[in-house]
């Protein structure tokens, strides 16, 4: 395949300077549609089982398919762009059924119960997961030139991006112990079948299997950088791969860290709401509750479990007890905390830079009731007495022409205790004993009553407890 695809770069100048017609009609362009057809088959879009007399009809499908996948223009040619996007460098995993996948999902976040089981349907497609939610993991080797503790700082941080959108925990197994997971860079072949080996720099960077092989491998060849600059960034693509590990099949979304091609690191979130979606899907990342109240926290399970107590600066360092609100971003998986005149970010157990700020600062109320990641804005949204105040995403800053009055959630009273997400698509708004579920695409109240009786899940919480949940 490296020699497939070095033809290709080798071609692409002349295509894109002489003309794609002209070249076909030359023995080099056969060539070249032979060597694209190798691609095709390689990367899952045409069948290795099929007659080997591909019609054209079937070629111009696959094509199609890659193109779409790969935004591109569809024209089911083998243009140049087609061309050039092959080239890329990208994971080896094949992108078997990306297209079904994303036509199987529905277009709004958390739009209910069926389409939250359509889209557990889609990512647990192609397979397996793990049924456990405490997983280990091995870095076996890793680049010469990167200083190791650097390269561990990465994979850590790399499962970490996982963690805090699911109900994961990972932990690096010692070198006695087995690890589910196992991160290994190669040269070449190394016995994971022709079309698994590594092509040189450039090309297929890395590939893993899915559960419960546990299996991630990385190109030994390729120039690996722990920066922005030139090379390929060693957490991007170990985020990637082990999102594979995980059970995720490739993304046809284009912003996904688990699209096919390598992504650059950027100051975007490196997950998308995609990735999100996948992960908790085949995870349950949205069962998790959690419950605050001075200085010590506890997690509810989907089924009412309740966690022994533990205290807020064993897992974020540097929070002040008595929280007044709590959220969650879907998107970077960032923790927020709000109590009096300041508020908090916190990627994982860590305070993001220039945390804790003023309120003030942003715009935002002092002591707010409730906070809430409201999936269909990718915003966080703060609610205070009447008003409710969005925030710009990623950051904390009140959007122009906030605050807004209730009267925009139907139903909604004012002071409320708290506000929480759930699985099927609907938000939870407390205040004293009382509860009501708000549907999230008319915004409207559909349903109230005494929490206590009517929603065993809720644990321990109270809603005059002074505490906060998320």
């Amino acid at each position: 395949m490296a020699a497939r695809v070095g033809l290709l770069l080798r071609a692409l100048p002349l295509l894109l300077w002489g003309g794609l017609d002209a070249q076909l009609s030359e023995r080099g362009g056969q060539e070249l549609r032979r060597e694209a057809e190798a691609f095709l088959e390689k990367y899952g879009y045409l069948n290795e089982q099929a007659p080997k007399d591909l019609t054209a009809a079937r070629f111009s499908n696959a094509i199609r398919e890659f193109q779409w996948v790969s935004q591109l223009p569809i024209s089911g040619m083998l243009d140049p762009a087609t061309l050039r996007q092959m080239t890329r460098p990208r994971c080896g995993v094949a992108d078997t059924d990306s297209q079904a996948a994303w036509t199987e999902r529905v277009s709004a976040l958390f739009a209910g119960r069926r389409a939250k089981m359509r889209r557990k349907k889609r990512f647990a497609k192609q397979g397996s997961k793990w049924y456990k939610q405490h997983l280990s993991y091995r870095l076996v080797n890793w680049p010469q030139h990167l200083p190791e503790p650097a390269v561990r700082g990465a994979v850590r941080a790399a499962f970490q991006l996982w963690s805090n959108v699911s109900a994961l925990e990972f932990w690096e197994a010692p070198a006695t112990v087995p690890a589910d997971i196992r991160l290994t860079f190669f040269q070449g072949d190394h016995n994971d079948g022709l079309g698994n080996a590594f092509d040189g720099p450039g090309g297929a960077l890395a590939h893993a299997f899915l559960p419960r092989r546990g299996e991630a491998h990385f190109d030994r060849d390729e120039r690996w950088t722990l920066s922005r600059r030139r090379g390929r960034n060693l957490f991007v693509v170990l985020a990637h791969e082990i999102g594979h590990t995980l059970g995720l099949p490739h993304s046809p979304a284009p912003r996904a860290l688990m699209a096919p091609y390598y992504k650059r690191l950027g100051r975007d979130a490196l997950l998308s709401w995609d990735d999100v979606l996948a992960v908790q899907g085949l995870y349950d990342g949205q069962q998790r509750l959690y419950i605050f109240q001075g200085s010590q926290f506890w997690e509810v399970a989907a089924d009412g479990n309740v966690s022994e107590p533990r205290p807020l600066q064993a897992r974020w360092a540097g929070l002040p007890p008595h929280i007044e609100a709590a959220a969650v971003s879907l998107d970077s998986g960032d923790f927020y905390f709000f109590k009096g005149s300041r508020c908090w970010r916190f990627r994982g157990s860590k305070p993001v830079w220039g945390s804790p700020q003023l309120c003030r600062v942003g715009g935002l109320p002092r002591h707010p009731d409730a906070a809430l990641f409201f999936p269909p804005l990718g915003r966080l949204i703060l609610f205070k007495g009447a008003r409710y105040y969005v925030l710009a995403r990623d950051g904390l800053q009140v959007e122009p022409y906030y605050p807004r009055g209730l009267q925009d959630w139907g139903g909604v009273p004012e002071e409320v205790s708290g506000a929480l997400p759930r699985p099927d698509g609907s938000i939870i708004f407390f205040r004293d004993d009382r509860y009501w579920r708000l549907d999230q695409a008319k915004l409207r109240a559909t349903a109230s009553g005494r929490w206590a009786a009517e929603l065993p899940w809720m644990g321990c919480w109270h809603a005059n407890s002074g505490g906060a949940l998320f």
